[in-house]
This record gives structure tokens, sequence and C-alpha cells, in this order.
């Protein structure tokens, strides 16, 4: 299993990981890649821990991604299974298992203070953090996607679902876009990614 594991995380953070693994007797599936969710824990009803997690991930977002959910499993086994998924009780166990592996000899020197700045606080995905998202889509196989904060203002863009947008403009944080066909307008987060068409 260890072995398994070194293709999918960073090499010094492969043991640590695995240890994880297997004190809190998780089952865990690596699994094609699903548009909505990095991976996502869940108890069966023969009561196995069963992790899932993208195989399309880089080694870092693949990291954050199995302790994210090895998190939710502790949570919950700390605190019963009334808290709230993303809650305090998720975010101080999340950081408690994260912060042996935030080292310059597991992340890029220049991901780190990105790294540090999530945990502070860390949110329900690391997608919703745009600095770190950005400092981690550097790591990712080449694709022909775009985030919306690269694409200039009332260009065209596909999402993962088919419908196009035209970009609008930045209101505090995110984008405001319009959906072409109906004329509807979704707000956009900047490091969301998207297919410009024009």
């Amino acid at each position: 299993m260890v072995e398994t594991l070194r293709k999918y995380v960073p090499e010094r953070a492969a043991n640590p990981a695995f240890e994880l693994i297997k004190t809190h007797g998780v089952y865990l599936k690596i699994v094609n890649e699903r548009i909505t969710r990095h991976g996502d824990y869940r108890r069966m009803p023969n009561g196995q821990h069963q992790i899932t997690v993208n195989v399309s991930l880089n080694k870092y977002r693949f990291l954050m991604t199995l302790i994210h959910e090895i998190a939710h499993l502790v949570a919950f086994e700390k605190y019963g299974r009334y808290i709230k998924p993303h809650g305090k009780e998720w975010k101080q166990t999340f950081q408690v298992l994260m912060l042996p592996f935030i080292r310059p000899d597991i992340f890029p020197q220049e991901v780190l203070p990105y790294i540090a700045r999530h945990f502070k606080n860390p949110k329900a995905s690391s997608d919703t953090d745009a600095h770190l998202s950005v400092a981690l889509k550097k790591y990712d196989p080449p694709t022909d996607k775009n985030y919306i904060f690269e694409i200039p203002t009332g260009s065209r863009f596909r999402i993962y679902n088919g419908k196009i947008f035209r970009k609008g403009t930045k209101r505090v944080k995110r984008y405001e876009c319009v959906e072409v066909s109906t004329g509807k307008v979704y707000l956009f987060q900047p490091n969301a990614e998207i297919e410009q068409l024009d």
C-alpha cells in the first residue's frame, strides 16, 4: 500500500500518510475524476471507513485531499456524527493532522506560504482559496483550461457542464457572469476553471 501511495503523494509524505490510513482503518479508493469534488469520506454499512480521492490530482492536492477526508473520519469519531461537516471540530482536526506535512521537504517552497495561510482557517475546499488554488495548479499537467481572472471582461467561456457565460465585472471577490442562453447572472470565484471561447 505504501508503494502505491508513493505514486500519488510527495515521497516524504508517503509513510506518514500510510500510518494515518492504517491507524484509522481507512479503505482508500483512488477513483476517476469527479468534477464536483476531489474526494469524499463515508462510513459504509459494514462499519468500514471508505475514502475516495480523484486519480487526476497532482501530488500536493492529492495529499491535502486525503488528509481532509481523514479529518472527517477522526472528527466524527471524536466529536460524534452530529457535528457540522466543515465546522470548528473538523477544522481543528484537519489543522492537527496536516501540520506534520507542512514542510519544505514535502511541499515546494513557493507553495508553503499559501498553505500556511490556508490552514489558519481551512475551508471546505482548497478550491475556494483562490491564492492556494492558483499556486497548486502550477503542478497540474498542462490543459486548455483558464481561470476566470485570466480572461478579458466580456469574453465568452464554457464551464464543465457545457453552459456558456459572458464574463462581467468583479464584485468584492467574485465575478458577475451572465449565462448566454438565459440572461441569468451568476457569481464565479476568480479561480474557477473555464474554457475560453473568444
